[in-house]
């Protein structure tokens, strides 16, 4: 795992997924779509087998938060937001969002669950 996160923007409204991916493991955004073979909406099979494949292990569990004080260390989210599904990334206390920027809450969002990220 990267020890300091490096915000990356979506390049386009449907890769939030590669762009997590992408801050997490230090792959760019390209090279996790290519090897994802998705350049499109990922799903939460892709989250898990890429992080898997680069030696990082997402909580089988999903939960569901309110506050960002219930988060762990290191978590993917899943918000549904106004817009729609969107994944984001949280880190030691600040949010890594692929459309919204570097923030330290929550993005405008109904319901937020997340998955622990952790090595190996």
């Amino acid at each position: 795992m990267i020890k300091e996160i490096k915000y990356i923007h979506e390049p386009d409204d449907l890769q939030c997924g590669q762009a997590v991916l992408a801050m997490l493991t230090g792959v760019s955004v390209e090279k996790v779509a290519g090897e994802l073979e998705n350049e499109r909406e990922t799903n939460l099979r892709e989250m898990r087998g890429f992080l898997a494949s680069h030696g990082l292990k997402m909580a089988d569990e999903r939960k569901q938060a309110e506050s960002k004080a219930e988060l762990p260390g290191v978590c993917v989210l899943s918000l549904e937001t106004p817009r729609c599904w969107h994944w984001s990334l949280y880190c030691s206390g600040t949010f890594y969002d692929p459309e919204h920027g570097v923030m330290e809450d929550f993005p405008e969002c109904k319901r937020k669950y997340y998955w622990e990220i952790t090595g190996r």
